[in-house]
């Protein structure tokens, strides 16, 4: 994990207590699965919590034309989960927020 990812994680984590986090990632052939299953970890422990939909992009530069990022059909399907399911979860932590 980069360090100011980290960083931000870290100073703002009383603020970001008990929301969801849904994850976006990119790179070789994996899409950063590996990046997000340890900022799971750390954004548990911060008591953020992550739901399991998320965005992986792998080779991701192949979908971008003259500086423009194109999405594929399932890059819209799974980013629409992922927010269908971060608005349910936002909605059943917000009790949890009150007064933090």
């Amino acid at each position: 994990m980069a360090a100011p990812l980290k960083n931000a994680l870290d100073y703002l984590s009383a603020e970001w207590a008990y929301k969801p986090v849904g994850l976006v990632t990119y790179g070789g052939i994996s899409g950063g699965t590996r990046a997000a299953h340890q900022i799971r970890q750390v954004v548990s422990v911060l008591k953020m919590i992550p739901v399991p939909e998320a965005v992986a992009l792998p080779m991701v530069f192949t979908q971008i034309v003259d500086g423009e990022f194109l999405p594929t059909d399932g890059n819209v399907a799974a980013a629409n989960l992922m927010l269908d399911e971060l608005d349910k979860v936002s909605a059943a932590l917000a009790p949890l927020r009150v007064g933090v």
